[in-house]
């Protein structure tokens, strides 16, 4: 259920906010063109999923001698940036970065009820040259690759050697 706050925001809603970040409960959130959007932590599946995506993906950037970076981080800016479930990287970013302004390839898990396909439009705005799909409930993988501006879907990836379909039987679905 969308909710929309408007400003200022009220006092509770600031508290809200605060108090997320004070438990960790706020690491997934985005902030889409200044809206701030609060996403509920994954459910087991898709850690399971993500943690098996980090194996197979570690090995296979540092080969092609990239930064995998398979745990979720702030990309884009503070006023609207996207919180992928991992990427690589073509270098390893400062100590003292919070958001970065690309990925070489954004991987995203997909849960249920999530806005995963509607960031297509951000991670072109933003260069991605890749973005990985994996749908759990679905298991399938989806493979793209940035084309004037669009994604466009790949056979294999243009960064590891790796390609969906092979990825796919690698995966240990739930």
């Amino acid at each position: 259920m969308p909710t929309l706050v408007l400003d200022p925001p009220p006092v509770e809603f600031e508290a809200l906010l605060k108090r997320r970040q004070e438990l960790g409960q706020g690491v997934m959130d985005e902030v889409w063109e200044g809206v701030y959007v609060m996403n509920p932590a994954p459910a087991p599946r898709h850690a399971y999923i993500a943690q098996q995506l980090a194996e197979l993906l570690g090995p296979a950037a540092r080969a092609a001698a990239l930064v995998p970076m398979l745990s979720a981080f702030n990309l884009g800016d503070p006023a609207d940036y996207r919180v992928p479930d991992g990427g690589l990287l073509r270098q390893q970013p400062p100590a003292e970065v919070v958001y970065v302004p690309s990925a070489a390839l954004a991987v995203e898990v997909v849960s249920p009820d999530d806005r995963t396909w509607e960031k297509l439009e951000f991670y072109a705005a933003h260069g991605v040259e890749e973005l990985l799909i994996v749908d759990p409930q679905g298991k399938t993988v989806s493979w793209m690759g940035l084309e004037r501006g669009e994604y466009k879907h790949l056979k294999r990836s243009r960064l590891i050697k790796l390609g969906p379909a092979e990825l796919a039987e690698q995966l240990d679905w739930p």
